[in-house]
């Protein structure tokens, strides 16, 4: 079987098909190291060459998407999000700016469409959160047909998805036989959200569980702390395969991140995490010291900074 590795590369994208990987649906995750987490990935694109693509395009399955932006372009190098149902995609995050990032979610909205009959879909641009490295490329989509660009704000979240008890509530959001559950996590941001899907079982988790750097503001962190034990209630009553954050800032030697703002990430971790990084997270959270100070795991750090505004 093979999983099909697309790479957006000089305006076109290209087609890598690499034999003798599992296709992600089949993938067992039980007891697996961190490499071996959830979807098979081909090799990301880390800024370790001299010359690579502004965006690389990998698919989980026909309707689900990852989106790398190059370390080249913007330091961040985030993980964007493309979830198509019948009617609607979800688009999770819109990456850091530094390049134009439309060009390459509307070819994959047209290919999708192609291979459905040219189906209109409606296009939902979203958040994981208000950071700017989440939203530079906003403006791109804003005079985009059949498109909506959800705000920033946890009300705006909050009204968009039908969140009547922010942060309390889960939402629901149906992309036409696909409703996917969206988790309130604020903390890190105050909009922050996770996105789960149960179609695959994956839980897009942003940038409040991923392999780096959990950045927390020591004003947020009762905050943060209440979401890590809404995100473990939730977690027991979903089967969940593997979550898929926004960035990775973590080696493949345990504990070991790579300096801030690195321009190239060699030996890099795998992009998903184990579900039991869940209540890892939950576990190290409730027993942090006040104040809370830098707790090192092998697959993430927690790491408090300077309280910021509200």
């Amino acid at each position: 079987m093979k999983l099909l590795n697309l790479v957006e590369n000089g305006g076109r994208v290209a087609a890598v098909f690499r034999c003798g990987v599992l296709v992600a649906a089949t993938l067992a995750i039980a007891g697996a190291a961190p490499a071996s987490v959830g979807p098979r990935f081909a090799h990301w694109i880390d800024g370790t060459t001299p010359h690579e693509p502004e965006t690389q395009v990998q698919r989980i399955d026909a309707d689900t998407f990852v989106i790398r932006q190059s370390v080249k372009t913007n330091f961040e190098a985030p993980f964007l999000y493309l979830l198509f149902g019948r009617d609607r995609a979800l688009l999770i995050d819109s990456g850091a700016g530094g390049l134009a990032i439309r060009p390459t979610i509307d070819r994959l909205v047209a290919d999708w469409r192609a291979r459905h009959g040219d189906r209109p879909v409606r296009l939902i641009v979203a958040h994981s959160h208000g950071h700017g490295d989440h939203h530079g490329g906003d403006a791109e989509f804003r005079d985009r047909p059949d498109t909506d660009v959800v705000g920033l704000t946890p009300e705006q979240v909050a009204a968009f998805f039908g969140i009547q008890d922010w942060p309390r509530q889960i939402g629901h959001y149906d992309l036409g036989g696909r409703v996917l559950d969206i988790v309130p996590t604020p903390g890190h941001e105050p909009a922050h959200i996770m996105v789960y899907d149960a179609r695959t079982r994956l839980l897009f988790s942003g940038d409040m569980l991923y392999p780096g750097r959990l950045y927390v503001p020591l004003n947020r962190f009762d905050a943060f702390h209440a979401s890590a034990d809404r995100l473990a209630a939730f977690a027991k009553d979903h089967p969940i395969r593997a979550l898929l954050g926004a960035h990775i800032e973590m080696t493949t030697t345990p504990g070991q991140d790579y300096p801030m703002e690195a321009p190239a990430h060699p030996a890099e971790h795998g992009l998903a995490l184990a579900p039991s990084a869940i209540a890892e997270l939950d576990k190290a959270v409730a027993a942090a010291k006040s104040p809370p100070t830098i707790d090192r795991h092998a697959d993430f750090i927690v790491y408090p900074v300077a309280p910021r505004p509200n």
